[in-house]
């Protein structure tokens, strides 16, 4: 699981890079480090062999043999610095003849910076390395010459290198340490940043998994206001939302469910009725019943392919100029005896003046339609729907307004969704709403809703006026 996980990423990706830039970092540190402290003992000791040098030609000598070995003696006895290092003069065959340490000078001990001098241009030398005895030391030999160039003799200068091997061992170690030490506060400030992560993303995953398999009551805590937490909202929200959508879906499909075992019990009982023989008013009394509930299961059914079809992007509107208030006409005759028959008032306020619009007769009847049959269904005995419209600027408003029991406000922000239905005691699908409301939005023009609860809904439809 590590081998695919985000720690493992960050691990890589960024304790890796750091422990990278820190090795090499402190690994040219401890290069430029090692480089000042031995570049400022090579400077110290050319110093003290320039001032050497000086004092012997201070001495006014011819350079010859015999005064050189005498007066770099008198310097060497006389060294200050004996504790500090180490300086010894050569006869011109390289020998030692002197030291300043006072023992008799050890002749099987190399000095390749004698050769180096004997061969440099300048006649000075260097030298790095090891003694017979393991120390580490640096040694600078300056060769003299006399006027004719021939070699008098060498002073040579030692230094034990083992103090600032160990002042750099220790620089070293010390920036090892707090390399050691940022790796470690990096590796506890990430664990503990990922940890911040990781575990709310796992509950976030059960939680997802959970609510995948249809579990929508699921919720997850917030632990912190950031953006972790602002996803488990949203997935609290979307749980809910789900939940509620679930809710719905079963509502509507016992709804459908309903709608359409009433009609089919309808017909097939009159049905079974009329087969068993029946006198000529009961045969005409069962066959309008027959033709009222099959009309009636027929636009339910066909309800329900539109709102498939809108679902799936698949309704196609066949506009053309056309007479809304032909269609408007239509609608409210069409409902005309059922107002009537049901002992409602359905008031038709024509306006002849309306301009021709853009759109599809069949759908914007269809929208009136479903708007006035819910405004009748939702309007008791008694009451009134009273259909309207009117030319406002570059729009034709329909206006429907009904006297029943009208929308509860918590309701009101959810009726044109689809499945819902504020009064579940009322037949329908609860999505012929939804349906009017795509369709007017296809016409680019909008369906609102004002209600007040006990007293009525009024829906206005605004559709654009046709612009040629």
């Amino acid at each position: 699981m590590f081998a695919r996980s985000i720690s493992r990423r960050w691990f890589i990706n960024t304790v890796g890079a750091v422990l990278v830039i820190l090795v090499v970092f402190v690994s040219a540190l401890s290069f430029m480090v090692q480089s000042s402290t031995y570049n400022g003992i090579e400077s110290t000791l050319r110093g003290r062999m320039d001032e050497l040098l000086n004092w012997l030609s201070s001495r006014s000598l011819d350079y010859q043999t015999s005064e050189f070995t005498a007066v770099t003696r008198d310097y060497i006895e006389t060294f200050q610095d004996k504790a500090k290092m180490e300086i010894m003069a050569l006869n011109r065959n390289g020998r030692v003849f002197i030291t300043s340490t006072g023992f008799e000078p050890d002749y099987e001990q190399p000095m390749p910076d004698y050769h180096i001098a004997l061969a440099s241009p300048d006649g000075s030398g260097k030298w790095v390395g090891e003694l017979n005895t393991g120390e580490k030391v640096m040694a600078i030999t300056r060769v003299v010459r006399n006027e004719n160039g021939s070699l008098v003799g060498s002073v040579r200068y030692m230094v034990s290198m083992e103090r600032a091997d160990q002042q750099t061992l220790t620089i070293v170690v010390f920036l090892a340490i707090a390399a050691l030490f940022i790796m470690l506060l990096l590796t506890l400030s990430g664990v503990y940043f990922i940890r911040s992560i990781l575990v709310p993303v796992r509950q976030v995953s059960q939680s997802a998994r959970k609510i995948a398999q249809g579990d929508f009551e699921v919720r997850i805590e917030k632990a912190r206001d950031d953006e972790i937490g602002q996803l488990c909202d949203t997935i609290n929200d979307m749980a809910g939302e789900l939940g509620a959508a679930e809710r719905m879906k079963n509502e509507f499909i016992s709804s459908v469910s309903h709608e359409l075992r009433t009609p089919l019990t309808a017909i097939k009982g009159w049905a079974e009725t009329l087969r068993g023989g029946a006198d000529p008013a009961t045969e005409e009394k069962g066959m309008d019943v027959i033709i009222r509930e099959s009309e009636r299961l027929s636009g339910l059914v066909e309800e329900l392919l539109d709102f498939s079809r809108l679902q799936n992007g698949r309704m196609q509107l066949l506009r053309e100029r056309m007479d809304i208030l032909a269609e408007l006409d239509e609608a409210v005759y069409l409902f005309t005896e059922r107002a009537r028959t049901e002992g409602k008032e359905l008031k038709y306020e024509e306006n002849i003046s309306l301009a021709p619009v853009y759109g599809d007769r069949d759908r914007l009847k269809q929208v009136f339609v479903n708007i006035i049959d819910n405004a009748l269904k939702y309007t008791g005995e008694g009451g009134s729907v009273t259909v309207s419209s009117e030319l406002t600027g570059e729009q034709v408003k329909v206006i429907i307004a009904d006297t029943g029991c009208g929308i509860p406000e918590e309701h009101l922000a959810n009726v044109k969704k689809k499945f819902y239905k504020a009064n579940q005691l009322v037949r329908g699908s609860g999505i012929g709403l939804a349906v009017a409301d795509e369709i007017v939005a296809m016409h680019e023009g909008t369906l609102e809703l004002e209600s007040t609860e006990g007293k009525g809904t009024t829906v206005t439809i605004s559709i654009p006026l046709c612009k040629t």
